[in-house]
């Protein structure tokens, strides 16, 4: 199994940071715009189409609170196993956030890894936006 981590810090407070990933309905809007398109929530997972004209459902499997941590899988796409995992850390005066993604087939990673860097680069933006 691959595994892939991407981090980032921002300028916004971990609370700010968390309430944006903690919206999981949101991610088009509040935490990763322009690399994702549009978030539609179904019981118990969201259905993600992404820049890229991709689309997958994204079962949630965890929203702890007290950890800021947020795990989901992914059905669809290049993966034929996907576990995400996004977790906020305060850092300074802002945050850090860590994105950790383990999936199946290892050759996936040349999709999943610009993914990623995308993904993280347009979060970087929204959230350090929001820390004006």
């Amino acid at each position: 199994m691959a595994s892939l981590r991407k981090d980032i810090t921002t300028r916004a407070t971990p609370e700010r940071v968390w309430d944006a990933i903690r919206d999981i309905g949101a991610l088009h809007t509040r935490l990763v715009p322009g690399f994702v398109l549009d978030t539609r929530l179904e019981p118990g997972a969201r259905v993600v189409t992404f820049a890229n004209g991709s689309v997958v459902r994204e079962p949630i499997v965890s929203v702890n609170e007290e950890e800021r941590r947020l795990v989901w899988g992914a059905e669809g796409g290049p993966t034929t196993h996907y576990n995400g995992a996004v977790q906020v850390f305060a850092e300074g005066s802002g945050s850090r956030v860590v994105w950790t993604a383990d999936f199946l087939p290892h050759e996936a990673g040349a999709v999943v890894g610009p993914m990623m860097e995308a993904g993280m680069a347009a979060m970087q933006k929204a959230l350090d936006g929001t820390a004006a």
